[in-house]
This record gives C-alpha cells, structure tokens and sequence, in this order.
C-alpha cells in the first residue's frame, strides 16, 4: 500500500478533504468529506467562523480513519488576505472579519495619507484591492487600537488552522504575500513599512515558504482522531496552489484560475513593481518556489453563484449555462466595479449597471446569465491585452483549472474573445496543487516540472478551439 495524502482545500463557499495516492504512476483522488462555508453577518459585521470550520477539518480527519486512509501528510490552503490576531493567552482578539465587510471602506485614503500609492506599489508589487490585509489593519488601528496593541500574534486564516493542529505558529509566505505587506526582493515582512504605518510589528511570525514541515499533531488531536500525521506547508493560498497545478512546463501559457474568483496571469521569475505594470493592475503574488503569480484579480464565478441563488427556480449551473447560451442579449457590464464585490443583490447590481449604461437590461434567468458570463469572457480578454502589453510577449493558449474548468459555455466564449485556444483542466488545481507539494517533501515526486507532468498525465485536458 503507498501512501497517502491529504489536502484541505477551504474556499470562499465551502471545503473539501481530498485524499490521493500515487497508483502506476497516475495522481487519484478521493473526496472524503465536504462541509459548507460563507460570511455570517456578526452584529452588522461579515466574519469567518473559525472555531465551525476547525471542527469541520477535525471531522474530516476522523472521517479518513473511519475509512482506514490515514494520510501521512496533509496540507491545508484556503483564500488570502483574512487572519486572526491573539492575545498573550493565544485567545482571538475581536472578530474574525470576512475580505468583503464594509469595515475597509476609505481605509485606503487613510493608508496613503502616510505613503502614496504609486511608492506602495513600487515597493510590494501588490495590486490595490480594498479588502488586502494592509487595509484591514488600517481598520483595527482605527476603530479598535486596543487588539493591535494586544495581538502577540498574527495569523492567516490556514496560518491559524497549522496553529490548532499542531501548536506551531508560522506564516506561510504565499498566503502572506497577498497583504500587501511583503518586501518582493527579500521574500520577507516589509519592516520598513510595517512601522511607517503604525502596525505592531510584534505579531508577526517567521515568513515559511510551501514544502517545509510545520509539525505534528499535538497530543490532544492524535487522541481526538485517531491517529498522528505531519502537517506540511502547500502554497496555502488556494490560488498559489491551482497555479502550481497548471498542467505544462512551458512559458507560453496563461492561466485562469477560475473559481469564486477568476486569477488570470502567468508565472514569472522576477516581479513587476513598475508604474506601467501598476496602471494595468497586475499584482506580484509570491508562488511556490519563490515564482511570481503574476495576475490580475477579476470577479469571477462569483456573480453566477450569487444570481444563482435568487433565481425562484433550483437551478443547475450546467442549466442556467444552457439558457445563457442561447440567448442574444448583447449588454456587457464592467466585472471589475466594486458594485459587484458584496451587493444585496447580485441580479438587480446587474440590471442597475446595463440601465446606468444605457443598454439591454437582462430580465429572464438566461439573459442574466448570459451578460454575467460574456461579461467574464470580454473582461478576460481585456485584461491579457493588457497583460501581453506589460510583458512585451504573445502568449498561444489559456488554461482554464479549478471548479470554471466545468463552465463549457464559459470556456467557448473565453476562446471566442480571446481568440486563443482554451485548455480546461483539471478541476481539482487547488487541491492537486497543495498534493504535488507534500508529494515533493515526501520525495515520491521528484520536482515542480516532474509533478506538473505527473498531473498532466493524470487527468482529462478538454480543449476549445
């Protein structure tokens, strides 16, 4: 019997333990346990539950040992920028805030009182998103000074969960890339700036990079699931780990990691932090084995799996992509605009954008449906324009992973106004991705480029001309 292992992949909507062995060569998957997750609005505020979702990985792990697949390794990834702050007694100070609470709403102005945003960019290579982590500190500094005065530590959401398994504090450095709080050349905290904005410089942990060992489980949760296991770092932000399963060894391909959130880039050795890589909006988030995603974050899936829930009717998204594709409606709506990051409702921010705009507002399931996901297509096209411009080169194809893999409709329509050739698959990126690490650090697979091959070979590539 080989061995076994175990990725823990926590999106946005909800998470999955994964557990693979290596059979005649070929990577195969096992889902063991699935569990929801979203936002609960706290008092008027969007947070995680992470005590809920630590129960659900804890259940997870007694579910591999009811099965008698008991994982020797096991990674955890989930999505950027949110953490926990805790106090002396390694208690959470205040509430565990969701990226989309309105909290960081002007917090930007009060970040670039003290440096401006071209100089913070130059410096991170961190592309501006309201909800980065740099922003959501400004928050605490000014509506509760008293938890950044008190946090002994910070923690990243997986930081946190690889904390509770095995009492080891680490920040991961994929994940702590995303803040905007890193210095790209060193790989490191960006003190300078920590300081210069007033953050308690005190709470953070040692940068650790994917493929190294955080430890085992302690005592208390060997004895609460049955067994001991070494928990390894993955890139344990969810999109460094899909990257990393992007099933080719060349530099000719675009990637959109296409979930929640659609993470359309291409890797790089060195970052970008200039001014005209900063007017495109492309961000330099760290990688496996110190590459740069290099990419540009557009709102994705995200606004089908929102109207998705308004619809009267249950719908499938394999139904509500037939509908969409045939209709005609030719409105198109900017899928960069904050109007779409949180609304109350997602339907009617899309009807309120095609009238603002003077076009065809959408009214049936498939109209909606079909603006959302031309939307995407057009903006996915518009942004490698850009991206093909800033790095000077013609790229020859996309590859389409993670769950938008699946969105056949999507994928022919991204063909269609990118006019490049469109590779979809695999599915499961995230979680192969956080896999082929731990694959790595046991040695069964040898390195990136032998891994990458190992997931190519493994699963179906579908293409679209």
């Amino acid at each position: 019997m080989g061995k076994y292992y175990l990725a823990i992949d926590i999106g946005a909507s909800s998470g999955r333990h994964i557990i693979a062995e290596i059979v005649n060569g070929k990577i195969v998957l096992e889902e063991v346990y699935r569990f929801w997750n979203g936002m609960d609005d706290v008092d008027g505020s969007l947070c995680w539950n992470v005590d809920r979702l630590f129960n659900e990985i804890v259940t997870g792990l007694k579910k591999c040992k009811e099965i008698g697949k008991i994982p020797s390794y096991m990674g955890i990834d989930t999505w950027g920028v949110d953490y926990v702050l805790l106090d002396k007694d390694d208690k959470i100070l205040g509430k565990t805030y969701g990226y989309r609470d309105s909290r960081n709403n002007g917090m930007d102005e009060e970040v670039y009182k003290i440096i401006p945003e071209k100089d913070l960019y130059q410096r991170t290579g961190i592309q501006k998103a309201i909800f980065n982590t740099i922003y959501q500190w400004m928050a605490v500094k000014k509506n509760n000074p008293e938890h950044m005065e008190a946090a002994e530590t910070v923690l990243f959401i997986p930081d946190y969960f690889n904390y509770k398994l095995t009492g080891v504090k680490v920040n991961e450095y994929t994940e702590a890339s995303t803040g905007q709080l890193l210095n790209p050349e060193t790989k490191d905290w960006d003190y300078e700036l920590i300081e210069m904005l007033g953050y308690n410089k005190n709470m953070l942990c040692p940068i650790t990079k994917p493929g190294t060992k955080v430890g085992n489980f302690t005592e208390e949760i060997q004895k609460e699931v049955g067994f001991d296991c070494e928990v390894i770092l993955p890139a344990t932000h969810d999109t460094g780990s899909a990257v990393l399963a992007v099933p080719t060894n060349d530099d000719n391909g675009i990637y959109i990691s296409s979930g929640t959130w659609s993470l359309l880039g291409v890797e790089r050795m060195e970052a970008d932090c200039s001014l005209k890589s900063m007017e495109e909006n492309f961000t330099n988030e760290g990688g496996y084995d110190y590459r740069f995603r290099y990419l540009k974050n557009i709102m994705g899936l995200w606004m089908i799996q929102s109207v998705k829930k308004e619809f009267t009717e249950d719908l499938s998204f394999a139904e509500i992509c037939e509908m969409a594709s045939k209709e005609s409606i030719t409105s198109i709506v900017d899928c960069y605009d904050d109007c779409f990051l949180a609304p109350k409702s997602m339907i009617k921010a899309v009807q309120d954008y095609c009238a603002n705009s003077n076009q065809q507002v959408p009214q049936t399931v498939g109209e909606i449906a079909s603006v959302i996901y031309n939307s995407l297509a057009k903006c996915y096209a518009d942004t490698i324009e850009g991206l093909e411009k800033v790095t000077g080169k013609t790229y020859d194809r996309i590859h389409v992973v993670g769950g938008g893999a699946n969105a056949g409709y999507l994928n022919e329509l991204t063909a269609k106004y990118c006019k490049k050739p469109v590779h979809a698959g695999p599915t499961e990126a995230t979680a192969l991705g956080n896999l082929a690490v731990q694959m790595m650090y046991s040695g069964e697979l040898g390195n990136l480029v032998e891994a990458r091959e190992c997931i190519r070979d493994s699963f179906d590539i579908k293409i679209y001309e």
